[in-house]
């Protein structure tokens, strides 16, 4: 991994580089991997570089996301594996289709009963080993299709729960109805699913409102770069 201020050569790039990015807001992990690989292209005069991330971010989320070059490549999948940290918010009182923002309130819910005791047991609740449902509105695969397609053309389908293990679980209400929250999780947890399963605890309602990556396995946010960070220190910058 490179965040120094060294420049890269073409050669740094073929022959691998883990580098660690913060994915903007609203821009898709695809879009940041084909704009790095743009420029990787077009600095080093280079015409195929193989460039891939270790693991989806969502457009409504910031933060970490690990994207590999040349013959790093190989190491996606042991990347995707390891451990994940996430910051955030769940707004409690209503739930959404998707679970998140990307789509509108379906369903109110009363918050009046919830106590700081109550949030506390429902984190502690969902900490550990859990059976997780993952969100309709993802891209994960059933029969061949996207479930966000069948999701988006209102076609009910059933979606089997499957483990995960949420490590830590810390949750801050001093903004109620607004839930801050930090988790440590697995591979394939949906904090999205996590929000809406909070909401349930509490014989409420909940949608994951804000998120941010902050850590995947050892890489942070803290020595993640940007988009013009990283030009200045592509060849030709």
């Amino acid at each position: 991994m490179t965040t120094a201020s060294k420049k890269f050569t073409p050669d740094d790039f073929k022959n691998g580089q883990v580098l660690v990015f913060n994915k903007p807001l609203e821009w898709t992990s695809f879009q940041l991997v084909n704009k790095v690989r743009w420029l990787i292209r077009k600095s080093c005069d280079i015409k195929k570089i193989k460039v891939g991330h270790a693991g989806t971010l969502d457009p409504l989320a910031d933060g970490v996301l690990v994207i590999c070059t040349g013959k790093f490549t190989k190491k996606i999948p042991e990347l995707q594996g390891t451990e994940k940290e996430y910051t955030g918010t769940f707004t409690l009182g209503a739930t959404t289709p998707s679970f998140d923002m990307e789509t509108e309130i379906d369903k109110t819910f009363e918050t009046k009963h919830i106590s700081k005791e109550n949030i506390e047991a429902a984190a502690l609740q969902l900490t550990g080993e859990i059976e997780q449902v993952p969100p309709v509105f993802s891209a994960l695969k059933k029969d061949g299709k996207r479930l966000y397609e069948y999701a988006r053309k209102g076609e009910e389908v059933k979606v089997n729960s499957r483990p995960v293990t949420i490590k830590e679980f810390e949750v801050d209400a001093s903004r109620f109805p607004q839930v801050d929250f930090r988790i440590v999780c697995s591979k394939g947890t949906y904090i999205r699913s996590i929000a809406n399963d909070f909401g349930r605890a509490l014989h409420s309602g909940a949608y994951l409102s804000a998120l941010k990556r902050t850590r995947v396995g050892e890489f942070n946010i803290k020595s993640a770069l940007d988009l013009e960070s990283f030009e200045k220190l592509l060849p030709s910058a």
